[in-house]
């Protein structure tokens, strides 16, 4: 029987990434994600400041960096129409470079806008240590919907096949990083 999540901050849910042994794979396939706890520094991010502090980002951070001090895995592929949306461009500027530094795998595979990597799904979803599968559900217009722990095992199967396709697909997000470092440092310069 699954058991469905109203809210990221439901104890149930959260408790996913308090007990995983080793590892935890996220599959992200929005161009644009809603999220409250992100708002003030995507407004701030559109409107061309500096990135600063990014409160909602820390926690993850921590966790990030002592679950890898730990020996867990933390892994994450997330396919990106290109051009890229505007907050395609902040979750890779902003969020993704200090997840990395803080020890987690993020890698993305570029694609055309509207083209699809062939047997991969337009589903969110975590998989935790290739057994327990929690299926991320989102609104049109990006915002959480609800998440719902699935244990059929067939169903977590498929899930980990396409954890694998899509990791064989990607590339890690430093190499496609450099692409936004090259066209920064080959811009042309404004007189002024």
């Amino acid at each position: 029987m699954a058991q469905r999540f109203s809210s990221l901050s439901d104890p149930g849910f959260r408790s996913h990434f308090a007990e995983f042994q080793r590892t935890a794979f996220r599959m992200e396939t929005l161009q644009n994600y809603d999220v409250s706890y992100e708002r003030p520094e995507f407004e701030r991010f559109l409107s061309g400041e500096s990135r600063g502090r990014f409160p909602g980002l820390e926690g993850w951070l921590a966790r990030v960096s002592e679950g890898t001090r730990r020996g867990k895995e933390f892994q994450r592929v997330h396919i990106l129409e290109e051009p890229l949306s505007d907050y395609a461009r902040f979750e890779c500027l902003w969020s993704y470079r200090h997840t990395v530094a803080a020890g987690e795998d993020v890698r993305i595979i570029p694609v055309a806008a509207g083209h699809w990597p062939e047997d991969l799904p337009r589903q969110d979803f975590w998989l935790f240590d290739s057994r327990r599968l929690v299926l991320m559900n989102y609104r049109p217009d990006g915002t959480f919907a609800s998440a719902e722990a699935v244990d059929d095992p067939d169903r977590v199967a498929r899930a980990a096949h396409w954890r694998d396709q899509a990791v064989a697909a990607s590339i890690p997000f430093p190499r496609y990083a450099q692409r936004f470092d090259d066209l920064m440092l080959n811009a042309p310069v404004c007189p002024g």
